[in-house]
């Protein structure tokens, strides 16, 4: 599998608007966390910030949400602060949420 966190792409969604077109480092994984059901204090949740245990836990799915932090270009660097994006609203996993309509 091919190294996910710490990695750059590009947010395309709407949810948060704010992202729309800037480039996005990978933090974390919230698994499960975009399922409308999720209780985040359940065994179906989990924070994850290790490739090993990405793996393990099955990678990157569409019912995922991807813990981002935002390249902020006039000060050449990534902010502190994250965001929370759908994993189908970042280029990388824009092939996931063709997979989950098709089902």
């Amino acid at each position: 599998m091919a190294k996910i966190l710490g990695s750059t792409t590009t947010y395309h969604g709407t949810e948060h608007p704010y992202l729309k077109g800037y480039k996005v480092r990978i933090v974390a994984v919230l698994k499960n966390a975009a399922r409308p059901d999720i209780d985040v204090d359940g065994p179906d949740y989990a924070h994850i910030s290790d490739e090993d245990d990405l793996a393990r836990a099955g990678g990157i799915t569409a019912d995922d949400r991807i813990e981002v932090q935002p390249w902020m270009e006039k000060e050449g660097r990534f902010s502190f602060v994250t965001s929370d994006p759908r994993a189908v609203d970042l280029a990388c996993f824009r092939r996931l949420a063709k997979a989950k309509s098709a089902k």
